[in-house]
C-alpha cells in the first residue's frame, strides 16, 4: 500500500494567511513563514501555499515570500494562485517551490501545462480544480477563485489536463470548504476513478475520522487540511499517528 500524505493548505492574501468558508469570509490565521516553520516541526509531508488575492501581481507577491519559507520548510512546497504563463510558473519554481498549481489557466490555456511539464517535469505540475454541487447534486467546475463557471465536465477536464502533462490533481469542494463536516466522498471517488495520476482531496476536514473515511472510501493519495489545523488542537503529527494506528500507513518525513 502506498503511504498516505497529510498536507497543510495555507491560503495567502495580502501578506497574511487566511481561512475561508466556501471561498468567502476571510479570517486571519497567521504569518506564512512562522506557520511554515510550525508545520515543518510537526513533520508535515508537504505544504500547499495558494495566493487567493485577485490582484494582478499576486504571483510576484507569493514569489517574494517563498525564499523566506524555504529557509524554514524542509519538505516539498507547492505554490500557486494566478499562474497564467510559463514565466510565472518558472518564477515560483525558481524561488523555492517544488511544484506549481495551475487552476484557471488550465481551462483556456492547457498548453501551459505542457510547457511547464517539458521545462520542469510532470512531477512539478499540480492542476487545481474547484467544484460546487448544484441542488440537483450535479457538480460544476469554477475558475477564478470560484467566481467563473466553466462549461466542461469534470471527467473531460481532467482527461485533457492529464493528456497535457498534469502530474497530480488538487480536487477542492467549494461547498465543503471551511465547514469542517467531512470531505465530499462521491466527488473524490469520481476524480480518482477518472485519473491515473495522484489525487489530493481538499475541503471539509474537521476531525481525524474525516481523514480516515476519505482514505478508506476513496482512492485519494493525499488530503489537504486547513481548518482542522487552524481551529483545533490537531496537527499533522497527531493526524498521521492516528491514521497509522488505524492501519493506514502514512509517509515518514
Amino acid at each position: 500500500m502506498l503511504k498516505k500524505r497529510i498536507i497543510p493548505l495555507m491560503l495567502f492574501r495580502k501578506g497574511r494567511l487566511v481561512k475561508t468558508v466556501q471561498f468567502k469570509n476571510y479570517r486571519d490565521v497567521g504569518d506564512p513563514v512562522k506557520s511554515s516553520a510550525v508545520y515543518n516541526s510537526q513533520t508535515s509531508d508537504e505544504i500547499i501555499l495558494l495566493n487567493i488575492d485577485k490582484s494582478v501581481d499576486r504571483v510576484r507577491q507569493i514569489a517574494q515570500v517563498l525564499p523566506q519559507i524555504s529557509k524554514v520548510c524542509f519538505m516539498p512546497l507547492t505554490a500557486g494562485g494566478g499562474v497564467n504563463t510559463l514565466a510565472e510558473a518558472s518564477l515560483l519554481l525558481t524561488q523555492g517551490a517544488d511544484k506549481v498549481v495551475i487552476n484557471s489557466a488550465a481551462y483556456w490555456s492547457p498548453d501551459l501545462i505542457t510547457q511547464v511539464a517539458e521545462r520542469f517535469g510532470v512531477q512539478a505540475i499540480v492542476v487545481g480544480i474547484d467544484i460546487k454541487r448544484e441542488t440537483s447534486g450535479k457538480i460544476s467546475l469554477w475558475s477564478s477563485c470560484g467566481g467563473k463557471l466553466e462549461n466542461v465536465a469534470l471527467e473531460k477536464h481532467m482527461e485533457s489536463c492529464e493528456k497535457h502533462g498534469a502530474g497530480e490533481f488538487l480536487i477542492q469542494s467549494i461547498d465543503q470548504d471551511g465547514m469542517m463536516a467531512g470531505y465530499d466522498l462521491d466527488l473524490l471517488t469520481t476524480a480518482t476513478n477518472t485519473s491515473t495520476v495522484p489525487i489530493i482531496g481538499c475541503g471539509g476536514s474537521g476531525n481525524y475520522g474525516h481523514l480516515k473515511e476519505a482514505f478508506i472510501r476513496t482512492g485519494v493519495s493525499a488530503l489537504a487540511c486547513g481548518s482542522l489545523f487552524n481551529f483545533s488542537d490537531s496537527n499533522p503529527l497527531r493526524a498521521k499517528a492516528f491514521l497509522n494506528n488505524e492501519g493506514l500507513p502514512c509517509k515518514v518525513v
